[in-house]
């Protein structure tokens, strides 16, 4: 049973947390996903020691309407260079169900 966890000790943020770290072009894919799928993407930011509060900060107000994959990753790069020291996650909201549709850690802080 080497690969138990403890909990304390490894952070978890999203559902891809528990996955390796994605290749840029996983993230891409998953980009192309959420727009195919007509879901309005947002890039979200917060502080490390506020990375469990469910409120994160918006970079901007969702991408209603996008379809361009490189407008999204300018989007996330422009967020990350901006506050190197933040986590920084893409949301895609499904204005159908009204919920997210997919969300996930594109960069950790550090």
């Amino acid at each position: 049973m080497n690969q138990m966890q403890d909990y304390k000790t490894t952070v978890k943020f999203e559902t891809f947390s528990y996955l390796p770290p994605m290749t840029p072009d996983q993230i891409r894919t998953q980009i192309e996903y959420a727009l195919a799928q007509g879901w309005a993407p947002s890039v979200e930011h917060v502080e490390p020691e506020n990375m469990m509060n469910h409120y994160w900060y918006m970079w901007k107000l969702p991408f209603f309407g996008e379809d361009n994959v490189e407008n999204v990753l300018a989007e996330i790069e422009e967020c990350h260079r901006k506050y190197p020291g933040h986590h920084v996650r893409l949301v895609a909201y499904d204005n159908f169900t009204q919920s997210q549709g997919l969300a996930f850690v594109v960069y950790r802080a550090g």
